[in-house]
């Protein structure tokens, strides 16, 4: 290509497509400009909610109930799950609904989440992370027959 762009109108107009919202910081420069997209930011929260312990799984009630019908023909069950996602120019806000572990202090496990996914988002996107909204929806309680280790000599199956 011969001729450079540098405005968001001609590239748009030149491409006869618009790109969506644009990242902030080294995303917008003389040479082009890189884009973000919402499922991008919301597969990175995702990712970074997870690897906090205490954090059971994520999405509301009738999300989770989807995800197993869709599971069941199927489909994958994915990571951006319980994220809501909302990226601007510059910004990015993130809306998460979890379940957490039964036992953890949910204020301190919020904590521990949303810092994480701050860091997580504003290193590989480059966006400010303005807010990162956190909805526990559920507690996750174990079950005796998942926590309880047959004893010896105890057979294993009834």
């Amino acid at each position: 290509m011969t001729e450079t762009r540098t405005s968001t109108a001609t590239v748009e107009q030149a491409s006869g497509r618009s790109f969506g919202v644009q990242g902030g910081s080294g995303l917008v420069t003389e040479r082009g400009r890189t884009t973000i997209a919402d499922g991008v930011v919301a597969k990175i929260a995702g990712m970074a909610a997870r690897e906090i312990d205490g954090v059971h799984d994520f999405g509301t009630g009738t999300a989770r109930a989807f995800g197993a019908i869709k599971g069941a023909f199927g489909g994958e069950d994915g990571v951006t799950r319980g994220m809501a996602v909302e990226v601007g120019e510059r910004q990015a806000a993130v809306d998460i609904h979890l379940i957490v572990e039964y036992g953890v202090a949910i204020p301190d496990l919020a904590q521990a989440v949303r810092s994480h996914v701050i860091r997580a988002v504003e290193r590989m996107c480059g966006l400010e992370v303005t807010e990162v909204n956190i909805a526990v929806d559920d507690v996750h309680l174990p079950r005796q027959e998942e926590t309880r280790e047959p004893s010896e000599g105890e057979p294993r199956v009834l």
